[in-house]
């Protein structure tokens, strides 16, 4: 009544409602709550009521974020031209894929008002958003995120799980095989995921934890006192079973096809100086799990780039796989949970593409942005362009990229008119008197117009108009919701 309360309260306290209406048992504490706290009722386990600063424009009632303005021209529907454009988690629920080159605005004018907007749902109770961006991206200052993973940095307050929060050695060789090779077409990712349960299950059934990265790199390395200690620990509590995986393990390594080779190659990239006490598994750090999904957290993991480009990449990939993974089993889905990836450059394969497809189902989405479909394996462009519902084309894009675009949007019915003109020769001679006077006046022979109306199938968008005729500051966005609803490509303004 007094006016503090903003609409992070007004939306928070809104679901509380709801939920006490669901279960009337609620009332109780709930009135208590509101009585006690007014618009700080209920608050976010932060404390927090309102970000720091705001971005983009927001309506969080409806959950949306306003990107842009469908340009009032003819390349858009007529009842679409001049319209506002906002996302909403039913439509990021199909996920987002957005291709434009450096400079084009997709961190300024997608990323920062999708994370925002998440951030703030997050904060009434309705979200849980994960950014992944570089170090030094513009996401939002600290004091927007619950946790805050700084990769590299010995600062670092968190740190993060390498194994997704699971204890199942054979689940965590499944998440870390995709984040380690999945990239590598000559590995075969079904061997890499064996050759790491034969080592992570006995590990775990010797020391009751999975191996931390320098244990781990011994162990891929086949180093002999590595090797030794753990049988010795084996041989103590009993464990037969897992010292013949480990026995079945150290005959296969050196085998043609063997993984081991690029496993050790792989995790050795994590094995470096900077990210010393990093991945720890001994409970000395703090260790973020995506296992949390089913929190409203705000999390944002800084990945160095500039001096670990590759084990950058990696560690996306890791982490997309253990989000796909962790979203399809979540118990509890009444949140929103959505990864946004800054950078999807050699982090999507074609086991990380399914489970992004498997998202839609499990109330989870992801935003994934490339310079160029190139980032991608080719044999994966059709995949990925139908893995997602939602396509966002930025302006300078090649027309190899448009191509893709264009064939992914296919085609529509369009009517055309085609006028020709023929010369009118008259049969009477006074008529041929008079068109002959009207030549000699006008210069022109006497013609008539012929109008044929039909229907033709065009694209909705072709390769050149998507790389030449899409203005700076621009973007061609195609969306589709959860339900099966959909919009055409339109050209929108971006931050108009």
């Amino acid at each position: 009544r007094d006016g503090r309360m903003n609409d992070v309260d007004y939306t928070r306290i809104r679901r509380a409602w709801q939920s006490v209406r669901a279960d009337p048992s609620r009332l109780t504490a709930f009135t208590e709550e509101v009585r006690a706290h007014g618009a700080a009722a209920c608050v976010h386990p932060s404390h927090a009521r309102d970000l720091p600063v705001r971005a983009a424009r927001h309506d969080l009632l409806g959950r949306q974020v306003l990107l842009g303005t469908v340009q009032d021209g003819q390349r858009n529907p007529y009842a679409r031209r001049g319209t506002g454009l906002a996302l909403d988690p039913d439509l990021l629920g199909t996920s987002l894929l957005a291709v434009g080159p450096p400079g084009t605005g997709k961190t300024r004018a997608l990323v920062r008002p999708v994370v925002e907007s998440l951030a703030l749902q997050a904060l009434a109770g309705r979200a849980a958003v994960i950014a992944v961006c570089a170090t030094g991206t513009r996401l939002g200052p600290d004091d927007a995120y619950d946790v805050v993973v700084r990769l590299g940095d010995p600062a670092s307050a968190y740190d993060l799980d390498l194994y997704g929060g699971t204890n199942d050695p054979d689940e965590a060789a499944t998440l870390l095989a995709e984040g380690l090779v999945g990239d590598l077409a000559d590995t075969d990712g079904r061997r890499a995921t064996t050759a790491l349960a034969q080592l992570l299950g006995p590990f775990r059934a010797a020391h009751d934890r999975l191996p931390s990265v320098p244990e781990l790199r011994e162990l891929l390395d086949g180093e002999p006192t590595a090797l030794a200690a753990l049988r010795e620990a084996l041989d103590t509590k009993g464990q037969y079973g897992m010292r013949r995986e480990l026995d079945t393990r150290e005959r296969q390594s050196g085998t043609p096809g063997d993984p081991g080779p690029a496993l050790a190659d792989r995790i050795a990239l994590l094995d470096r100086p900077a990210f010393a006490g990093f991945f720890d598994t001994s409970g000395r750090t703090r260790p973020f799990s995506l296992r949390t999904l089913e929190h409203p957290l705000r999390v944002r993991i800084d990945l160095p780039e500039r001096g670990h480009a590759e084990a950058s990449r990696m560690l996306a990939r890791l982490i997309l796989a253990q989000f796909t993974a962790n979203a399809a089993v979540r118990a509890d889905r009444s949140l929103f949970a959505c990864l946004v990836l800054d950078d999807a450059t050699r982090t999507l394969t074609a086991g990380t593409l399914r489970g992004v497809q498997r998202l839609r189902s499990a109330n989870a989405g992801a935003v994934l942005t490339l310079r160029t479909l190139d980032d991608v394996p080719e044999a994966l462009h059709t995949s990925l362009l139908g893995a997602v519902g939602c396509r966002m084309a930025f302006s300078g894009i090649t027309t190899w990229d448009g191509k893709r675009f264009a064939e992914a949007w296919g085609t529509e019915w369009v009517e055309t008119r085609d006028v020709t003109q023929r010369t009118v020769f008259a049969d009477q001679p006074l008529t041929r008197a008079i068109h002959a006077f009207r030549k000699l006046v006008t210069g022109k022979a006497v013609t008539t117009d012929a109008v044929t109306v039909r229907q033709v199938e065009r694209e909705r968008w072709s390769a050149s108009d998507l790389a030449h005729a899409v203005p700076a500051g621009h973007a061609v966005l195609s969306l589709r919701t959860v339900g099966g609803e959909h919009a055409p490509p339109l050209l929108v303004e971006l931050g108009g």
